[in-house]
């Protein structure tokens, strides 16, 4: 489970999809590889989800998770097609745990140091912290992770790329969560190219966020 992880750190933003046409899956994928960023979080807000899920795993060249997952019938779901990663806007118990049963790794959203501590005992090690930019934004992640050594965030919520940055600078932020590159209308338009070229401008502000020559695909202690 650390691997799927160790990879969302090291590309440093997750591009969270919301597709309303499975058959548009093949084109946001040559887009995210196209721009050096192959990752997403499909998120399950469409009748779509599941089935741009499946598409995206049956490729092989995107890493590949279920977003906005609230039940654990629907880790199952995700699973199924295929997800290696989910992530839910809450910390749900039966979520968690039947995420762990499977073996998959799963990152709750949290927002108060309770719910934290609640995610560790249950054996989590990585939270979203959503929504980020109304819950206190930067100044809030770098307070709640305080108390919590090893503990590796997630923001979600209200990033884009003239904010990201400074989240990204903190050391305990394993990556951000943004739509900015994969916008609803941007996928149901298909525009590859322009989506292309704005995860190479991700790519490139998480390089210089990170103080890294190698942009994103350069190795990030943490």
């Amino acid at each position: 489970m650390t691997g799927v992880l160790d990879a969302l750190s090291t590309h440093g933003v997750v591009p969270v999809v919301v597709i309303d046409r499975a058959l548009d899956a093949d084109y946001l994928a040559e887009a995210l590889v196209g721009g050096g960023l192959p990752v997403a979080e499909v998120t399950l807000r469409t009748p779509a989800g599941l089935d741009a899920i499946r598409t995206l795993a049956l490729r092989g060249d995107t890493l590949v998770g279920a977003g906005t997952v609230l039940t654990a019938a629907q880790v199952d779901q995700a699973v199924d097609a295929g997800a290696a990663f989910v992530v839910s806007p809450g910390l749900s118990r039966p979520v968690v745990e039947r995420c762990l049963e499977l073996g998959v790794p799963v990152v709750p959203g949290t927002v108060t140091p309770t719910e934290v501590m609640a995610a560790l005992d249950l054996g989590v090690s990585c939270v979203k912290f959503f929504p980020a930019q109304t819950s206190g934004g930067v100044a809030a992640v770098e307070a709640l992770a305080a108390p919590f050594p090893g503990l590796r965030i997630i923001p979600t919520g209200g990033i884009g790329p003239d904010n990201a940055a400074a989240y990204l600078a903190l050391g305990p932020v394993a990556a951000v969560g943004g739509s900015w590159m994969v916008s609803r209308t941007l996928v149901q338009a298909r525009e590859v190219t322009t989506i292309a070229r704005l995860c190479r401008e991700a790519v490139e502000l998480v390089g210089t966020a990170r103080g890294l020559v190698g942009g994103a695909g350069a190795h990030v202690d943490r």
